[in-house]
Parts: C-alpha cells; structure tokens; sequence
C-alpha cells in the first residue's frame, strides 16, 4: 500500500474520531474541564506572583471571602494560589508518569508480540508476577526505599502501571502483525526495528492512546494517595493529596482547608474519565454508523 495512501488513511481517522468527539456532550465536558485545570496551572505564577509558600500569619484559617475566594490556611496562605501551583505539580506527575510507563510498556509489549514464542512467554509471565503485586503496594515500596519525592514519585507510579500497558499493546500488536502490509514488508526485507516502529506501532496507537488517558488519572490519583499517607510529596510543595493531609485535623473546624483541594482532584479525575471514555467510544469502529 503506498504511503500516501496510509497516511491518508490515518489523517482521515483521526478527522473522523476528533468529528464524533465533537458531538459527544460528555467529552466537550471533560474536555473544558481539564482545559479549565490547565488554564489555572498556567496563571498560576498570574494570579499568586508571590509563589505558592506566601504567608500572612494574622490571615490564618481565613474563609472564603473576595480577597481568598478558596480561604487560607492555617499558615497564612492562600488556597486558590496553592491549588493553582498544585495543578502543576499533579499534572506534572500524572502526565510523567504515563510517558514512563507507555514507553516501557510498549517496548515490552511490542517485542512479546511481535516474536512470540520463548519472548513472549520468558516476557509474559515476568509481567504476571509483576501483576500480582498491588500496584499502590509496589508503590509504597519503592517510596519507602528511596525517600520522598517528585522523582521518586513518578518513577514509583510508573513502575506500577507498566504491566497494564504492557499486555494493551502485545494484544494491539497481535491484531496486526500478520495483515499483508506487515508481510509485505518483511519481504521487501525491512528491518525488525523498522517494521515495528514504521508500520505496526502506528496502526495500534488508538488502544494506546485510550489506555494511556485513562492512565493518567490513575497517575494523578495514585501520586495523591501517597502524599496523604506522607510517601509523596512533602511541604510546603502544595500537591493536592498533600494538602488534604495537612487540612485533616482541621475538619471540623476549618471545612474549606480540605474541600477545595478534593474537588480540585475530583474535577480532575471526572475529566480525565469522561474524555477517556468518549475516546474509547470514538476509537471503537463497532461504534461507527
């Protein structure tokens, strides 16, 4: 098949997803809400100039007024400033991570399913063993050893979800490794680099792409979830799951400390998964009318 032909092909399916995107409500919905999410981490530095640590201690545990519209803290701080900086940090993370573990994951898979078998199964079954460890325990692991940090982080979240994307992209590969352009190929004597990365890889980017966006709000979550518990992020670095545990104690008497970094994390992950899943429903050719 010439390669103007493929290209068109390709360009034509995407025009054709991004169309039914379009007039899916649930994905504009998610869409302008993780555009919202990064409007703010982008005014970040507009709207809190004087960095996201700023504190005026005669200010403390202030609510929800004109001047902090999301309150401050019990340092003084303001909340709005401190969940725009936080959206960074989480972004950051969360969007770190999934490149690690696609990478990763893709090379593996591609490689299992693209010579078979002893790779495959030497392959696969290392990435059982790893499957049967709990993700946010492997997580926790690799934390514990290595201290807390934004890299630490990112390398423990995305250890743990290189399996998963792994046996997405083995099973993509599959479904496309014996089709007469790939045999083409191979008679034509093109490399094994060459056919994976040329002509598989890209005919199996749409199960990638989908695994990968609903990866990031488990990345997202996950960084979270070990900032709570103090294996993450540590202060003053306003992480959202940082700053829910730092606002614990003050529950009861300061509500405000806790509900704005939790709806910021809830708006986030809902996004991701509205547009995650409208992206798999667009991507479906079952789906197509």
């Amino acid at each position: 098949m010439p390669k103007d032909t493929v290209k068109t092909q390709r360009t034509s399916m995407w025009r054709d997803v991004w169309k039914r995107l379009c007039h899916n409500k649930a994905a504009m919905f998610g869409l302008a809400l993780l555009c919202l999410i990064f409007i703010g981490a982008l005014l970040a530095g507009v709207v809190g100039p004087e960095g996201y640590d700023f504190q005026v201690l005669r200010e403390r545990n202030q609510p929800p007024s004109l001047a902090h519209p999301f309150g401050t803290d019990g340092a003084g701080r303001d909340l709005l400033v401190r969940i725009l900086y936080g959206a960074r940090i989480s972004l950051l993370i969360g969007f770190s991570a999934v490149i690690v573990s696609v990478s990763v994951g893709t090379v593996i898979g591609a490689a299992a399913a693209y010579y078979g078998d002893k790779v495959d199964n030497v392959l696969m079954r290392f990435i059982d063993v790893w499957m049967a460890i709990p993700s946010i325990l492997l997580s926790i692991a690799i934390m514990a050893a290595f201290g807390s940090s934004i890299h630490n982080l990112v390398l423990a979240i995305a250890i743990g979800s290189i399996p998963g994307h792994a046996r997405v992209v083995r099973s993509a590969v599959l479904s496309v490794k014996n089709q007469e352009f790939i045999e083409a190929a191979i008679s034509n004597g093109a490399s094994d680099f060459r056919i994976i990365t040329r002509y598989i890889l890209p005919n199996c980017m749409a199960p990638i792409i989908v695994q990968a966006t609903m990866s990031v709000a488990k990345a997202i979550l996950s960084a979270s979830s070990l900032s709570f518990i103090g294996l993450g992020v540590t202060q003053p670095t306003p992480e959202w799951g940082a700053m829910l545990s730092v606002g614990r104690n003050a529950i009861r008497d300061y509500p405000w400390i806790i509900t704005f970094p939790g709806l910021a994390i809830m708006m986030t992950i809902y996004g991701i998964n509205l547009f995650g899943d409208s992206l798999r429903d667009a991507m479906d050719p079952r789906l197509k009318h």
